[in-house]
């Protein structure tokens, strides 16, 4: 009986959204996670969940996040639900404080509960489709380009990370360091995690 975890970010998430699910599944006691950086659209096109869903075993729980991290369908929603209670396996999602037992008797609130959140989680993910793609026709019409801004480099990364590390000899504080490079807080602290483990 092993607590299963799984985490996903969209294609347009910055990474430190999947470490903070990561974190946030192994204080619940996961001790395996499963994780991929894709689009929720469906489940048919995401290996990692396929592969979770296939390494379940009966007595295991599967431990997600939030209800959306699984599906944005309410159809994809309650098939991996019913397909997983029925081979024994339990779900359980940490935000909305729900958990799916496999042997446990139908409950009609929890069942309806379900239901209407993965409805709004579709609803909510309909109308940020439905503004982006408006947005883009308005920017068209106006003649401007759509496209990623570009970025910090990997090089302004290790600079930053340098200047921290010498900070004190340098006078600098880290929002000078970071304003400096053009580095957002959060993705710097993500690698300022890897670059100590590195050092150790």
């Amino acid at each position: 009986m092993s607590m299963i975890g799984y985490a996903r970010v969209s294609t347009t998430s910055q990474d430190n959204g999947l470490e903070t699910q990561k974190v946030l599944l192994e204080e619940a006691g996961v001790t395996k996670i499963f994780h991929e950086k894709i689009t929720g659209t469906s489940t048919k096109q995401r290996a990692a969940l396929k592969e979770c869903l296939d390494y379940l075993r009966e007595g295991d729980t599967l431990v997600v996040t939030k209800i959306d991290r699984l599906a944005r369908s309410i159809f994809d929603l309650n098939q991996i639900v019913d397909q997983l209670k029925d081979r024994g396996i339990s779900i359980r999602f940490l935000k909305e404080n729900m958990t799916f037992e496999a042997n446990g008797k139908p409950n009609s609130l929890g069942t309806l509960l379900f239901n209407i959140l993965g409805s709004f989680a579709q609803f909510e993910r309909d109308l940020i489709v439905e503004r982006t793609t408006e947005g883009r026709a308005r920017a068209k019409d106006q003649g401007k380009h759509m496209g990623r801004k570009a970025g910090f480099s990997n090089k302004s990364m290790q600079k930053a990370l340098e200047q921290y590390r010498n900070r004190e000899e340098n006078k600098m504080s880290v929002s000078d360091i970071l304003k400096l490079n053009g580095i957002p807080k959060a993705t710097f602290y993500v690698e300022l995690k890897k670059y100590e483990t590195k050092e150790k």
